[in-house]
């Protein structure tokens, strides 16, 4: 497998130039194929696939993809979650007595598990399907790809485990995750891509961070490199996640932050699940043997949202 640490600061190897990348993202382009065109990649999921998806259904473990609640302040959570009780029963009132909480998130960074919906991301002013951000995104929220419009995925996830494949603890931060790699997952895993499906790659990062501590994610983290999407649309999936936020950092495009986010939300309508936990689903899809389960995506029904913290669930 490829999927090697590159030099410091590349990104996993190799870079790509802004040309290269934009010819990437306009041949991999989905605008105009849908109608909804806000549910973009969505569409693919019909009720066959749906029915296909339950039958991988087995077991019947359930596995929550979600990290907890984060209201502590570090390195890869600079605006933590709030949390705090506005009821605690001490109100005189007629029986019976009420405990009430609060909670709030500033849930795009890396701190919250969370799914990023097609008004989160635009590329060169645009959002997916040619839409102009500024005339559908302001103050008050989304016109246009909001979560609401989304609305829930029940669909077959593939868990791409890289380090269970590599023989690894984790994928190193800037770990590159390539086109190459997936196959050969695949292959190890007993596992393929097809339409419709949600792929979610385990790099370790939680694992990682339990056994070592935070760090910043935004300057290194495992990832897709950009060069794995076009096989990704090539498939057809619906759905991209992972235990990060997808992109390989340090970025491999100059210029371009985050890369993946740009391809898939922006150009291929492909929603993203950021901040997986992913690792009791190693563990179940390793004892199971199997590596293809039924996925439950349902983010909270928010009008004008960009997007929604969420748990995940899959069922083998």
């Amino acid at each position: 497998m490829t999927a090697n640490p590159g030099p410091a600061g590349d990104g996993g190897g190799p870079a790509v130039s802004r040309q290269e990348f934009d010819a990437m993202f306009a041949a991999v382009r989905t605008w105009g194929r849908w109608a909804p065109a806000d549910r973009g990649a969505w569409n693919r999921v019909t009720a066959d696939h749906v029915r296909r998806a339950t039958a991988t259904v087995r077991s019947g473990t359930v596995v929550p993809l979600a990290l907890p609640w984060n209201t502590r302040a570090g390195p890869d959570n600079r605006r933590p979650a709030l949390h705090h009780m506005t009821d605690l029963g001490d109100v005189e009132s007629p029986e019976p007595s009420t405990y009430k909480d609060f909670i709030a998130a500033d849930y795009h960074g890396k701190g919250v598990t969370h799914l990023d919906a097609l008004s989160h991301i635009a590329y060169q002013g645009q959002l997916y399907d040619g839409r102009t951000a500024h005339e559908v995104v302001d103050a008050a929220g989304a016109r246009f790809g909001t979560v609401s419009a989304l609305g829930c995925l029940v669909t077959r996830g593939v868990l791409l485990d890289l380090p269970a494949v590599l023989g690894v603890r984790w994928l190193e931060p800037g770990q590159a995750v390539h086109a190459a790699d997936v196959i050969a997952a695949e292959q190890a895993l007993g596992v393929v891509i097809g339409e419709g499906d949600a792929v979610l790659l385990r790099s370790g990062h939680v694992r990682r961070r339990a056994e070592l501590g935070a760090w910043d994610p935004d300057t290194g983290s495992a990832g897709f490199h950009v060069d794995a999407v076009p096989l990704l649309a090539e498939r057809g999936v619906a759905l991209i996640g992972g235990d990060g936020d997808s992109d390989v950092r340090p970025s491999p495009v100059e210029g371009v932050h985050s890369p993946v986010h740009a391809l898939a939300v922006a150009a291929m309508g492909v929603p993203l699940l950021d901040n997986l936990d992913l690792e009791a689903l190693s563990a179940a899809a390793a004892e199971a043997g199997r590596h293809a389960f039924l996925l439950v995506v349902a983010p909270l029904n928010i009008p004008a949202g960009t997007g929604s913290p969420v748990t995940p669930v899959a069922v083998l």
